[in-house]
């Protein structure tokens, strides 16, 4: 709980829920709304969010709680708009909202002025509505757009004093240290295949011929998505989604047979890489033999019917982790894959939805077979402490394409790494990536995304930047097809050279630079920081400068580096060499343009 805050009396009354809180302290919005879906888009053009607009019509709902809890929205995807009105008393001091979660994107107003946006699901945020607050009778508006699954303000919304947000930013686990990963792990360039989509054949073969040509990319983990068989039984589209289990035993007969798949396994050791597969332990297809042999390990409806996970996850059953039959079942399953047949680890999808202690009992169980990579498709800092090596990095994608757009700086990835540190244990380690298999087939390629030029300059931004790189197959082609996860569109393997040279560059790069692999990170200040990104990756020997224009314009910024000396930098990909002048060094990018340096001097 905190305490005293400031010594002036801030005095709040919420009229949204007819509650009133004098305050020295945040000051909950939790209660009663007003809501309006908004699927036809009309909000922004219609300016729902100005002050004194008609919401009479709006419907109550309550905050914080999915929207999908109600029976007329439980399938809703798309725009909502939330409205409540608080009034203030004094402004002396500075004032922001904080947002515990939002599911996905959001957009606040204050008064009908705009206040800021944040994109993703995954990590609270705050936002200072000092220009925009008054006193007396405020009107707050949030827009949230729900891109797929459970959709709202789901987490709580506060008021608080600015100088207070670092508080609430802060969890538990931060003062904790993650679970410790083997050197293989930190040191990855993983690689996510798709097999129907790899090659023509769409085949474990013609996967096990191209090890060598992954080597020399630069990839030191090969990540297989779901090879078991793919339900029938309310299958989405003519080949249904390799997330919808039939059997965790067996391989999809589309892509060969357990034993192409032990050769590849071999193939790909023999290589000296790794090779992990997705585990897809929330839910199973409606023809698994699960469901019948065992009903009760499945969730139920109040009367008594097996459900999906969501419903727009309609071609799938949901598993009930109460049940320790289904646990004790499962791990089996996972132990065998590692045991019997030789793989290093598994990514887990939507790892979250499954108990954490039921992660935590598996790989306590894994690692007594051997050290293992666990990858969660989640964000929850609880999974470090002894399930997982990797969480994925949604938070970084979700500002890539504003970045670039202009509509928020680059300096953001700076406060990205400060909110994880206030959110993740010491050594936490995220997955970094600019597309994957969900984020090309629904979001469109990265070449599409954020132009050719925008995919080469985030690629090096998710080398370069702390974490663990990801390349999705098709990538280092320049691939600009929507690869769907439903039916068989292959990649175009025929062009892409220069996206290839790029990534082997990259790796090579993060191979022979320890700083890159676990060094600290350093923003260094530039005369452009609204569209230029620069940061130090220091490690006690080494060191690496990243240098990324993501504005539409040339621009030739000034970096002031954090210590004193004078000297040569060297660009690794146009070998030019730069002068330092004291602590001064100019840098002149096209645009997307980027440079990555390391020193060829002497610290003074």
């Amino acid at each position: 709980m905190i305490t005293k805050m400031f010594s002036l009396l801030v005095l709040v009354m919420v009229l949204g829920t007819g509650g009133f809180a004098m305050i020295k302290k945040p000051v909950t919005l939790e209660g009663v709304w007003k809501f309006k879906v908004d699927p036809g888009n009309k909000g922004i053009q219609e300016q729902w969010y100005k002050s004194g607009f008609d919401r009479s019509q709006w419907l109550p709902i309550d905050v914080p709680a999915y929207w999908d809890r109600y029976n007329n929205l439980e399938a809703y995807d798309g725009a909502g708009w939330y409205f409540r009105t608080a009034e203030v008393k004094s402004v002396d001091l500075p004032l922001s909202i904080f947002f515990g979660g939002v599911d996905d994107d959001a957009e606040v107003w204050v008064n009908g002025i705009k206040v800021g946006s944040h994109t993703g699901y995954s990590d609270p945020f705050s936002l200072p509505i000092d220009h925009a607050v008054k006193e007396g009778r405020n009107e707050i508006v949030v827009r949230v757009n729900d891109n797929s699954g459970p959709g709202g303000i789901y987490k709580p919304v506060t008021i608080v004093p600015t100088d207070q947000i670092s508080r609430l930013l802060r969890t538990k686990y931060a003062e904790r240290s993650s679970r410790k990963s083997a050197a293989w792990v930190k040191e990855a360039v993983i690689y996510e295949v798709y097999l129907r989509s790899f090659s023509k054949e769409g085949t474990l073969k013609a996967l096990e011929s191209r090890i060598p040509e992954l080597k020399k990319l630069g990839v030191t983990v090969v990540w297989l998505m779901p090879i078991h068989p793919v339900g029938a039984i309310k299958r989405k589209g003519p080949l249904g989604s390799p997330y919808s289990i039939q059997d965790y035993y067996a391989i999809n007969p589309e892509f060969g047979t357990l034993d192409d798949f032990k050769s590849l396994v071999k193939s790909v050791h023999t290589q000296g890489l790794k090779i992990i597969i997705d585990l897809v332990a929330n839910h199973t297809a409606w023809d698994n033999p699960m469901v019948k042999e065992h009903p009760e390990w499945f969730t139920h409806d109040s009367s008594g019917k097996i459900i999906p996970p969501n419903p727009d996850w309609t071609d799938v059953a949901d598993l009930n982790y109460d049940q320790p039959a289904l646990r004790n079942s499962m791990i089996a399953m996972m132990k065998y894959w590692v045991r019997d047949i030789g793989i290093d680890g598994y990514r887990c999808d939507v790892a979250e939805l499954v108990p954490t202690n039921f992660w935590e009992t598996a790989r306590k169980e894994l690692d007594a077979v051997k050290p293992v990579m666990m990858l969660s498709e989640g964000t929850l800092p609880e999974q470090y402490s002894k399930a997982f090596d990797l969480t994925y990095a949604w938070n970084m994608y979700d500002v890539l394409e504003k970045v670039i757009s202009g509509s928020t700086p680059a300096t953001i990835f700076h406060d990205l790494l400060k909110t994880e540190s206030n959110q993740f244990p010491h050594r936490a380690l995220r997955l970094r990536f600019n597309t994957n298999h969900d984020k090309n087939a629904w979001d469109g390629p990265a070449v599409e995304k954020f132009t050719p030029q925008g995919a080469k300059a985030t690629n090096v931004l998710v080398f370069t930047y702390p974490g663990v790189p990801l390349i999705y197959n098709g990538e280092e082609a320049g691939n600009d097809r929507k690869l769907s996860l439903f039916e068989k569109v292959d990649i175009d393997w025929t062009k892409g050279n220069d996206f290839r040279n790029l990534f082997e560059e990259l790796s090579q790069t993060r191979r022979n630079h320890p700083a890159l692999q676990s060094g600290s990170y350093v923003p260094v200040h530039n005369s452009d920081s609204s569209t230029v990104l620069t940061f130090l990756r220091k490690s006690p020997n080494d060191m690496v400068l990243t240098v990324i224009n993501f504005g539409s314009s040339t621009v030739t910024a000034n970096l002031q580096l954090p210590y004193t000396g004078s000297g040569q930098w060297m660009d690794l990909f146009s070998k030019n060499i730069l002068e330092m002048k004291k602590n001064n060094l100019d840098v002149t990018l096209a645009p997307l343009g980027y440079a990555v340096f390391i020193p060829q001097l002497k610290k003074k």
